[in-house]
């Protein structure tokens, strides 16, 4: 029995050694294998050893988290000098995840999924296509210290609502499914939007893509306990709220209103899409509402937003 507790502790021995075994592995084979995981979980299996931490923090590593055409992207960016300063892959990915980067010359924006790299863009409202949005009179254009970008779309008053913006699919990161929202906030004595859902749509130009409707009144949630009367008043013929009534069956909302994001702002899904492996095309996103000819203001617009509906 003696001999055979006596192997046991050999064998053991013998497997702990071989255990051992991937901390004599060079440095670089050990950063090629990590860099064919993900961000995630090359961060996790640097806890292993000292070898695993430093070969995870190689620029090897990094570079194939990195999107292909990261040079091109921050090179249009109003931070290229600093991001290229930067003294690790690791250091520019991590920046990238954490504050979007002003890009094409201040009309988009563009960030990284932390836990996977994949691609976010938002399209400034300066990149928009806004029905009337050069008119004084339906749309002013400001400045917002909330705002990532230099302006701001205001709407004062319109009866024809209707924004588009497009992005070549491309730009995307492949076999991810995108979802596109619009980013806004209400002014105080905002009207016309609380009743009168808008109909969104997103898909590639010139294929069929599904419409929904929507609501961009942020206290639309109020529906859950009261049925909101309006009245037509003042210039224009505008609606506002005057009243409130009867309760009013929660179904009837289906949580179609704008949720709150961390940046101050609102923001509702339009709609998804799934970027194939070399999908090409332009990928349009829309928000309108030109059927009912009721007037609607107050409305801030600071752009469209495309991330991925799952990091």
């Amino acid at each position: 029995m003696p001999p055979q507790k006596h192997a046991t502790q050999t064998q053991r021995k013998n497997l702990g050694e071989e255990g051992m075994s991937l901390n004599v592995l060079p440095e670089g084979c050990i950063a090629n294998v990590l860099a064919f995981t993900g961000p995630r979980d090359a961060c996790r299996l640097s806890i292993v050893s000292s070898l695993f931490k430093s070969a995870e923090e190689s620029d090897a590593v990094w570079e194939r988290f990195l999107p292909r055409d990261y040079q091109s992207i921050i090179f249009t960016s109003d931070s290229y000098v600093l991001l290229s300063s930067l003294s690790s892959k690791k250091e520019l990915y991590l920046r990238l995840c954490e504050k979007p980067i002003i890009i094409d010359g201040g009309k988009k924006s563009f960030s990284l999924v932390k836990k996977s790299g994949k691609k976010c863009y938002m399209l400034s409202a300066r990149d928009l296509m806004i029905v009337w949005g050069d008119t004084p009179t339906y749309w002013r254009w400001n400045s917002d210290s909330s705002s990532r970008f230099g302006e701001v779309a205001e709407l004062i008053g319109v009866c024809w609502l209707e924004i588009r913006g497009k992005i070549n699919a491309t730009m995307l990161s492949p076999a991810t499914l995108y979802a596109a929202y619009l980013v806004f906030k209400p002014k105080e004595g905002a009207y016309g939007l609380d009743y009168q859902p808008v109909e969104v749509g997103v898909g590639l130009v010139g294929s069929e893509n599904g419409k929904r409707n929507m609501y961009l009144d942020s206290q639309r949630g109020r529906a859950h306990r009261y049925h909101l009367v309006r009245r037509r008043t003042g210039l224009h013929n505008r609606s506002r709220i005057v009243g409130m009534q009867e309760p009013v069956p929660a179904s009837e909302n289906n949580g179609q209103h704008p949720k709150e994001r961390g940046d101050g702002w609102l923001e509702i899904e339009l709609g998804e899409f799934f970027c194939k492996e070399g999908e090409d095309g332009e990928l349009e996103m829309s928000v309108q509402e030109v059927k009912s000819g009721d007037w609607k203001g107050g409305l801030t617009v600071e752009g469209i937003e495309i991330r991925p509906k799952e990091g």
